[in-house]
């Protein structure tokens, strides 16, 4: 056994031991009031703000739409886990489809040749007509508007908030610094205290960097998703029209 690397690894192990105690000890002094706390800036802070509020609101609004798409939790978790084990989705008719289908069976049952069996067979089509319509709509909305949507969440959110711990971290590390050096006595701990202290400032100085860096992306994924609204808006606004003139061309059809 390489007795010097152990003694490496025991000492890297009890660093990190140490640090991760020091961390613990100033966050249970935070909260009791009996520690200062590095505040970040005003700036900093609603950059913050509005990271989390895109964050919770993003969520919302993807599982809102989701419920549009298909109101059927049950059908809605169903297609969700297909399509997570990359297994193709049922190929399960929408509601309008599954009632054209009733109709067009209904009206060649009781005579497509009667007034009644035609009209069944003819409003049938027309709601299939409608239920591809609908199919159009989802896939565009599921494409240009859910999947950005769920892209951010799992990407750059991610990212923000993995890099936003690793601040609070480095927080941490740095009040405990100055908290020592505070305590410090002896010229010699001092002088550890005070090297200690400009590692972690600068330490958390990058850190501060790189978080912000990240935050004020946000105002990108703002524009970013303004545009994906936009289609959203667009794809609802073309399956309407389509409905509307199905349904107005049938009424003439039918007198």
């Amino acid at each position: 056994m390489d007795v010097n690397n152990l003694g490496g690894k025991l000492k890297r192990f009890a660093g990190s031991a140490g640090t991760v105690f020091n961390r613990a000890v100033q966050f249970t002094e935070e909260k009791l009031g009996s520690a200062e706390k590095t505040e970040l800036d005003a700036h900093f802070e609603n950059l913050l703000n509005r990271a989390e509020k895109t964050r919770v609101w993003t969520d919302k609004t993807l599982h809102a739409t989701e419920a549009l798409l298909q109101p059927n939790p049950n059908i809605r978790m169903e297609e969700m886990f297909y399509e997570k084990l990359d297994k193709r989705k049922r190929d399960r008719n929408n509601v309008q489809e599954s009632l054209g289908s009733v109709l067009v069976d209904a009206g060649n049952e009781l005579g497509p040749g009667t007034a009644y069996g035609n009209a069944l067979v003819k409003t049938g089509q027309t709601e299939i007509l409608i239920g591809n319509a609908y199919r159009e709509f989802v896939t565009s909305t599921a494409n240009n508007f859910l999947q950005p949507l769920q892209g951010f969440l799992e990407g750059d959110m991610k990212t923000i908030m993995k890099e936003k711990k690793i601040l609070e971290t480095k927080r941490l590390d740095l009040d405990s610094c100055k908290s020592r050096l505070r305590k410090a006595k002896q010229v010699a701990v001092q002088t550890q205290a005070e090297a200690d202290l400009r590692h972690a400032q600068s330490e958390f100085d990058r850190q501060a960097e790189i978080t912000k860096l990240l935050l004020e992306g946000i105002a990108s994924t703002h524009a970013h998703h303004l545009r994906c609204l936009n289609d959203f808006i667009e794809a609802q606004m073309t399956f309407h029209a389509q409905s509307q003139q199905y349904m107005a061309d049938l009424q003439k059809q039918l007198g």
